[in-house]
Formats: C-alpha cells, sequence, structure tokens
C-alpha cells in the first residue's frame, strides 16, 4: 500500500482522507485538462468525500471530462460530490468589491467541503460603520476569514471586534505602494489584534483550509 496512484504525470495522494479528513485538492493552473480528468477521476476512485480543483478557467473547465462537476466562473473552482453542510459557520469578509474574486473562492472551496458560510460585502474600513452594521453576522461565527487589500486594516479591525479566530487573507488589490498584496501582508503580520492568522496573497484557498481544520479540530 503506497498510500499514493502513479498516473506518469502525477502521483496523486490517495492517503491524504484519511490523514486530513479531505481528498488531495488539485493546483488547476499548469495543467491539461487531460491530466485534470485523469487526477479527478483518480480521486473519485479512491476517496469519497468532495473532488476540487482551483484556480480553473472556463476553457480549461469545459474541456475537462469528468461527469458531475459544477464550476463557479468567479471562484474559478470545479466540485464534484460536495460535502454535506458541518455545524461549523464561517464569516467571510471582504474591505471593497474589488476583493471580491479572493473571497469567493474561499467562500466556494469553504462550501464544498461542508462549511457554512456567510458573506459579509463591502465593510472596508474607509466606512467604518458599514462594518459595526455588519457587528452580529461576525460574533455568530465559529471563524472569520477577511479579504483585505490596499492596507489591510479591515483584519485588525476585525480582530478586535470578535473572540473567534481570524483568518486574514491579503489581496493584490491597490496603488502602487500596495505593491501588489504585500502591503496587505505586512500590515496583517503585524497587525496589533492578537492572534491573527495570515495567509498567502490573493489565496482564498488557504483561508478556507483553515477554516477547514479549525472545524475539525472542533468536532474533536
Amino acid at each position: 500500500m503506497t498510500g499514493f496512484s502513479d498516473l506518469g504525470y502525477a502521483r496523486v495522494d490517495t492517503d491524504r482522507e484519511s490523514r486530513q479528513g479531505l481528498p488531495e485538492v488539485v493546483y488547476g493552473p499548469g495543467k491539461r485538462p487531460e491530466e485534470i480528468t485523469g487526477i479527478v477521476t483518480e480521486l473519485l476512485a479512491r476517496s469519497t468525500g468532495p473532488v476540487l480543483v482551483t484556480r480553473v478557467e472556463p476553457e480549461v473547465a469545459a474541456a475537462v471530462r469528468v461527469p458531475g462537476g459544477d464550476y463557479d466562473e468567479t471562484a474559478r473552482l470545479l466540485v464534484w460530490r460536495p460535502a454535506e453542510q458541518r455545524d461549523f459557520r464561517l464569516c467571510v469578509a471582504t474591505a471593497g468589491t474589488s476583493d471580491w474574486p479572493v473571497a469567493a473562492e474561499a467562500d466556494a472551496v469553504a462550501s464544498a467541503i461542508g462549511l457554512r458560510t456567510h458573506v459579509v460585502r463591502d465593510v472596508g474600513v474607509a466606512g467604518i460603520h458599514r462594518l459595526l452594521a455588519a457587528s452580529e453576522d461576525l460574533e455568530k461565527a465559529d471563524a472569520v476569514v477577511v479579504v483585505a487589500g490596499m492596507e489591510g486594516a479591515l483584519a485588525s479591525a476585525i480582530g478586535g471586534l470578535v473572540s473567534c479566530p481570524v483568518i486574514a487573507v491579503p489581496t493584490s488589490t491597490g496603488y502602487g505602494a500596495s505593491l501588489e498584496g504585500v502591503t496587505a501582508l505586512l500590515a496583517m503580520l503585524t497587525s496589533c489584534a492578537a492572534g491573527l492568522t495570515v495567509v498567502n496573497i490573493d489565496s482564498g484557498f488557504s483561508a478556507a483550509m483553515a477554516a477547514h481544520r479549525l472545524a475539525t479540530v472542533s468536532r474533536r
């Protein structure tokens, strides 16, 4: 028992589900449609949970020949066998409308793997009253994913309002000195709101997976 299937072009981790509660998630960029087709087919045959392919452009998604998949164009996500919802409430909050594509990935991935998601859009600190108006939604959450570009201040603001885990996602939204998300990343890493988890720039997927780990531990 090797724990993986060697397809020649990929070694599919068929043991991932038993270790982490989910099958291996496929990263789409750089893979040909026929390679994605082969990997997804193997994962569906060798696991029972949801099978996901991230960052898939529409023309590639259309060329993947595996029946039963659903495609979310905004999130660029292909999903087979989405999980039943668990009793874990994840709020996804965005600073601005321009941050939505990253937040959409976090929301779609989290929903596909069984988390109960609720989205709060456009509550950036340039209009702090918008955030305060959403405080009840934030307080009900078991975890909050905060998606923000520019100076990334929304993560600190929400981190100071809620007691649950906060997962911050810096985005590449903003003008020159935002440095394509580096400014938001550094701001989130140096936040005075203690205990924030910070993931990579534009990685809504990573935020959803961090929430999955929290949900898995909370069920023990």
